[in-house]
C-alpha cells in the first residue's frame, strides 16, 4: 500500500472482465489488523461467500476504502487474502499507523441507565417492522457507554412496530408515534423526546456499526481536528456503505453514487469556506440523513427540521440538506467523519429507481427553495452561483448517463426534472403544512 495520508477519496472497486456495474455482489468487511477474519455488515462474523464480493477494508477499525474480488464458497482464508491483496494494490496506507490507535474502548453501559444518556439515537420507521428489528439489534450492539434509542413510528398503517418495540426491547428502546406523514415531522418528534446532548439520526433500513456512536461523539469533542478552526461543531455526518448488492437495481444505485461521501475526513464552515464556488448550496456533499448527528441544543435552537421537507411530503426530501445549510448559516461547523459507519440496505426493486432518481432531484430543488425561505438574505449569493450550479447539474447528469455509467439516461433526466419540480413541491408542502396547522388550531 502506498500514499501519504491516512485516507483517500472513495476507491472505485476493480471489476473483473466478466463483471459489470450491475453484477450482484456479496458485501463483507475486513480489518488488515485482524488477518483471516471476515465480518458481515453490522459486525457479525461471516463465512466466505461465493462469486463477486465487495469489501469494506479497515485498518485498526478505521475504514480505508472498498475493494472487490471473487470468492469460493467457504474459502474464508483465500477470500481474505484476495481482498487484502486488492487493498494493498488500490488503497492508501496510513503514513503514521500509531495515529490510528484509539486506545482501549470505554466500558459498555446498557441503554436506559439512571443518568441522562450522552447520545440519543432517533430511528424513524414506516411500516417496515422486519427491517426495524434488524436495525435495532445492530444499534444495541454499540460499544458506546451512554446512549438511548427512540423509535418514531411515522403514520403507521398498523401497530406492528409498536408491538415489536414493546415486546422485544422493553426498557431498552422508547417508542413514540408521529401520526402526520413526513420524515422531518418524525425527526422533530424524536428531537422532542431526546435526552442526550447529541442527537444521532438513522433510518430503519440501515445497520449501525458497533463503533458508530463513539466515532460521532469523538468528532464533536475533537472540534473537527486539524481543520477545526474556531467554529463550534454543530453537526457530524458519517460514511454510508451498502449492506447488500444482491440486485441490479441496488448495484446501479451504489455505482451511481449511493450515499457514500468518501474515506477522507472533512469539515466546512462559513468562516473557512472551501474553494467550491457553489458552497454552501451544495449541501449534499456534507452527508446524508441516514447518518447524521447534531448537538441537541443547536438543532433545537434552529427549530428542528422544516416539516414541509422530507420523504412523505410533496417536497420528496431536502430535510437533511436544509438542516446542514442552517447549521452553517448559524455559524457552526459541519464535520464528515468516515469512522462513523452506517450500512444501508438499498431498495431491491428495479421499479424503485425512477422514483429514487426523481426524489433525489426534487429533494435538492426543495432544499434550495426552503433555504431561501429560511434565509432570504442568501438570495444574491444563490443567484451568483446559479449558472454554475446548473452547468454542474447538467454535466453530472451527462456523466451518469454515459455508456459506461450505471445510471441510464432516463434516470438522469428524471433527476433533472425532479430538480425543476422541487421548488413547486416545497411550496405545495408549505401550503399543506399550513392547512393542517390551521385545521388543528382553527383560523387566527
Amino acid at each position: 500500500m502506498t500514499g501519504l495520508g491516512p485516507r483517500t477519496a472513495a476507491a472505485c472497486p476493480g471489476l473483473a472482465a466478466r463483471d459489470s456495474l450491475y453484477t450482484p455482489a456479496h458485501v463483507v468487511e475486513l480489518d488488515l489488523a485482524a488477518p483471516g477474519e471476515l465480518r458481515s455488515p453490522g459486525g457479525a462474523p461471516a463465512a466466505a461467500p461465493g462469486g463477486r464480493v465487495l469489501a469494506l477494508v479497515r485498518l485498526q477499525g478505521h475504514p480505508l476504502g472498498m475493494v472487490s474480488a471473487h470468492g469460493v464458497l467457504g474459502d474464508t482464508t483465500g477470500l481474505y487474502h484476495a481482498l487484502a491483496e486488492a487493498a494493498h494494490r488500490q488503497l492508501t496506507a496510513p503514513a503514521a499507523p500509531e495515529a490510528l490507535r484509539t486506545g482501549p474502548g470505554r466500558p459498555a453501559r446498557a441503554p436506559g441507565a439512571a443518568q441522562p444518556p450522552a447520545v440519543t439515537v432517533i430511528v424513524a420507521t414506516h411500516n417496515r417492522p422486519g427491517m426495524l428489528r434488524q436495525c435495532l439489534d445492530s444499534l444495541l450492539r454499540s460499544r458506546h457507554p451512554s446512549y438511548e434509542i427512540v423509535v418514531v413510528d411515522n403514520a403507521p398503517r398498523d401497530d406492528a412496530a409498536e408491538r415489536l418495540v414493546r415486546a422485544r426491547y422493553p426498557s431498552r428502546v422508547r417508542y413514540v408515534r408521529e401520526s402526520m406523514a413526513g420524515l422531518a415531522r418524525a425527526h422533530n418528534r424524536g428531537l422532542l423526546a431526546a435526552r442526550g446532548r447529541i442527537c444521532a439520526f438513522t433510518d430503519d433500513d440501515t445497520l449501525a456499526d458497533p463503533g458508530w456512536l463513539d466515532a460521532l461523539e469523538r468528532a464533536f469533542d475533537d472540534g473537527g481536528g486539524a481543520q477545526g478552526g474556531g467554529a463550534r461543531v454543530g453537526c457530524v455526518t458519517g460514511l454510508i456503505v451498502p449492506a447488500e448488492l444482491v440486485t441490479a437495481a441496488q448495484s446501479a444505485l451504489e455505482f451511481h453514487g449511493g450515499f457514500g461521501k468518501g474515506f477522507a475526513p472533512r469539515s466546512w464552515s462559513l468562516a473557512d469556506p472551501p474553494a467550491d464556488p457553489l458552497f454552501p448550496f451544495t449541501a449534499g456533499q456534507f452527508g446524508s440523513g441516514a447518518n447524521m448527528a447534531f448537538r441537541t441544543d443547536v438543532l433545537r435552537e434552529l427549530g428542528g427540521f422544516d416539516p414541509s421537507t422530507g420523504t412523505g411530503t410533496p417536497a420528496h426530501g431536502g430535510d437533511d440538506l436544509l438542516a446542514f445549510f442552517l447549521v452553517l448559516a448559524a455559524g457552526h461547523r459541519i464535520v464528515y467523519q468516515p469512522d462513523a459507519v452506517i450500512w444501508h440496505r438499498h431498495r431491491r426493486e428495479a421499479d424503485a429507481l425512477p422514483a429514487q432518481a426523481f426524489g433525489y432531484g426534487a429533494g435538492f430543488g426543495a432544499f434550495l427553495a426552503a433555504a431561501l425561505r429560511h434565509r432570504p438574505g442568501a438570495l444574491p449569493a444563490l443567484l451568483r452561483r446559479l449558472p454554475g450550479g446548473i452547468r454542474h447539474a447538467v454535466g453530472r447528469a451527462h456523466d451518469r448517463s454515459a455508456p459506461t455509467g450505471a445510471w441510464p439516461a432516463r434516470l438522469a433526466l428524471l433527476e433533472l426534472r425532479g430538480m425543476l419540480y422541487g421548488p413547486v413541491g416545497y411550496l405545495r408542502s408549505v401550503h399543506a403544512t399550513h392547512r393542517a396547522a390551521t385545521a388543528r388550531t382553527g383560523p387566527s
